[in-house]
């Protein structure tokens, strides 16, 4: 009879325990991982239902989401034509398919303003229609604060130009300083501003300081944030970069004139 208190039987001991709950652990992580893929999808229409204004921030249950986004239509644009495309993103998309590169394109340090290095070829977009007319329209966006990438979505009336929302769910940003990009007033200030000019040029800036109303650049403008000037100017370049010739600009264009 082996002796249980031997180094033999002492590393058999563990060596099952081992097996047991490496089986127990894969077994649950196998099990969960539906739910897991089920919460993260529920999170992202939440995040864009939130952007686009869509849903009030305070009734977020499964049920009021599942039924505002049966108004949203998800659909992809080649940002190379800025027209749609029944092709979905390969890999995935966001960040999935940035880091393919049969998926994305590496962009020269002079055009990459928002520092995402890589830009994917296809984007998914978020339509909201009613009655076959176009009502708003939801990017992601993503570009570098202070302390990392923020990832968000932009929401834009039928009109193309004008914000009907904007919001970040995932960032680095400090707590109190950069990270009032989550603060509700300061989100608020988007709402209304337009992002273009007369002529279809980018025209939205994020400003040191407040904006002054009686300034004739007031409807382009959002207060910087206090004490947040890299995470102010981050969030500046990654807007301007995404609604520019580099991310939707010309799909935005397309769209407008009916040729998306």
């Amino acid at each position: 009879m082996a002796n249980k208190d031997s180094v033999k039987g002492t590393l058999i001991v563990a060596l099952v325990l081992c097996i047991v709950c490496s089986v127990v652990v894969s077994t649950a992580a196998v099990m969960l991982k539906p739910k897991q893929e089920a919460n993260a999808e529920l999170d992202m229409k939440k995040n864009v239902l939130l952007a686009g204004g869509l849903i009030d921030p305070d009734q977020t249950s499964r049920k009021v989401i599942e039924e505002a986004f049966g108004n949203v239509t998800i659909k992809y644009v080649d940002l190379s034509t800025g027209k749609f495309t029944d092709e979905a993103p390969a890999g995935g998309t966001g960040r999935a398919a940035a880091k393919i590169a049969d998926a994305s394109e590496r962009l020269p340090a002079e055009q990459d303003t928002a520092k995402i290095i890589r830009r994917e070829n296809t984007k998914e977009v978020y339509v909201v229609e009613k009655n076959g007319e176009l009502q708003r329209i939801i990017l992601p966006v993503r570009g570098y604060g202070l302390w990392g990438q923020l990832y968000g979505f932009l929401a834009l009336e039928n009109d193309l130009k004008t914000v009907a929302g904007l919001g970040f769910y995932e960032h680095k940003e400090t707590p109190g300083l950069g990270g009032e990009v989550d603060n509700p007033r300061w989100k608020a200030q988007w709402e209304g501003k337009e992002v273009y000019d007369a002529d279809g040029s980018v025209d939205i800036a994020v400003i040191k300081g407040s904006v002054d109303p009686n300034s004739a650049n007031a409807k382009h403008q959002v207060d910087g944030l206090s004490g947040a000037t890299l995470t102010s100017k981050g969030v500046n370049n990654l807007i301007n970069f995404w609604l520019g010739s580099q991310g939707y600009g010309p799909f935005l264009k397309n769209l407008k004139a009916g040729e998306a």
